[in-house]
């Protein structure tokens, strides 16, 4: 292990340093306001009043701050250095949450939704990137570790917003738990240092002028309509549960618990299944199918029970396909670490602001029901990426 904890490539070893914890923790915080932003839309909307293509603009300057973090991510991590990159958009981010969460108006909270969007996605992907590059080969295993605790924020966030929503404080509280959580994580690992950014995934040499390679970018495409999925989920879930089954907005935010707790015990068993190499895309092909089944049950089941069972089936199915798709989309680029990442992300954001804007447009006009169709058929077209992907360039962890 090298001083910053650092896996020797080819041992089979997997240290978890502490480059690595606190990549974990910091995805999960920012993870919380991510899951908690759909939510926290649902109540919004019942607060001030406006249209399902409202939640849809929403969503919109959450995805433009994304897009604006991929183009920039890779110059800016080569600039700035990972470690204050991390620490400094982690401050914005909670920026933006409180310019979200404490406004009563539409202006203000747009805006605090393109800050989270940019600043937040950036932290994403510098924990990514740190992950990829520290554990090489085993990244899939990292990468799927670290949104286990990803995926108990999800679950922690819409129950705690849910519960508190009724009482004196507010559902508003529960949107400051990720800032104490990133105080306390500063205070412990501010200065740990983060492996050396690569100049090929800085754009500065001539291989990065070239381009991705085509495999990659067909994966990292891939990563973006999985991201698309959910987000139709995370932003309309809810929606759809008090459209379908009756059940009020306080009771669907609350229950969207179901859709993330199927995420979190996902990448639990994903965190077992990857503990060997060599699985990843017969566990991507799992994931689609289940996501398919729970996605159809959510759409069609017309009551309580089934469309729960759905909800968690298509949290079970997605839980691991962004890890597990953005593994293999990294290990197609060697080298090229923040640029395929941050590609990826880029995609990602694009995908994330014409779905939801579609199904938000489409609920408008032929109700939510037909709207929500939009998921299913993303996730029949992330199996065709996959089939289209298969050709391409081998994984580094033999995958």
């Amino acid at each position: 292990m090298t001083e910053t904890g650092k896996d020797v490539a080819g041992t089979g070893a997997f240290v978890r340093g502490r480059p690595t914890l606190l990549s974990y923790i910091a995805l999960g915080a920012y993870t919380f306001w991510l899951y908690a932003f759909g939510p926290a839309l649902a109540l919004l909307r019942a607060e001030i009043g406006f249209s399902y293509t409202m939640i849809s603009v929403y969503s919109a300057m959450w995805a433009g701050g994304s897009i604006l973090a991929g183009l920039t991510f890779p110059a800016a991590a080569g600039l700035f250095g990972r470690r204050a990159l991390l620490w400094w958009t982690a401050l914005v981010t909670t920026l933006g949450a409180a310019l979200f969460t404490f406004s009563h108006a539409l202006a203000p909270t747009l805006a605090g939704a393109v800050v989270m969007g940019w600043a937040g996605t950036t932290v994403q992907i510098t924990t990514q990137s740190v992950l990829a590059d520290q554990h090489g080969p085993r990244s899939d295993k990292a990468l799927v570790e670290a949104n286990i605790g990803a995926g108990a924020a999800a679950v922690l966030a819409p129950l705690a917003l849910g519960a508190l929503h009724g009482t004196p404080a507010g559902w508003r509280a529960a949107m400051a738990v990720p800032a104490v959580g990133l105080v306390v994580l500063y205070l412990f690992y501010r200065r740990t240092s983060f492996p050396a950014v690569s100049l090929r995934g800085c754009g500065k040499d001539r291989a990065s002028r070239t381009g991705l390679p085509a495999a990659c970018w067909s994966l990292c495409l891939l990563v973006a309509v999985g991201i698309g999925v959910e987000f139709c989920v995370v932003y309309f879930g809810s929606e759809l549960l008090t459209a379908t089954t009756g059940l009020s907005t306080s009771s669907a935010t609350t229950a969207m618990t179901v859709f993330y707790a199927g995420i979190l015990l996902g990448r639990v068993a994903g965190a077992r299944l990857t503990r060997h190499p060599g699985r990843t895309r017969t566990l991507v092909w799992w994931s689609l199918a289940i996501t398919l089944a729970g996605l159809i049950a959510l759409w069609l089941g017309g009551n309580v029970t089934v469309a729960l069972g759905g909800l968690f089936a298509a949290g079970l199915g997605i839980a691991n396909q962004f890890p597990l798709t953005l593994a293999l989309a990294l290990a197609a680029a060697p080298g090229r670490t923040d640029t395929a990442n941050a590609r990826a992300q880029l995609l990602g954001g694009v995908v994330v602001l014409v779905s939801p804007f579609l199904l938000g447009t489409m609920a408008d006009h032929i109700g939510l029901a037909g709207g929500f169709s939009v998921a299913p058929a993303l996730t029949a077209l992330s199996g065709l990426l996959l089939l289209a992907a298969r050709g391409g360039s081998a994984v580094r962890s033999g995958t």
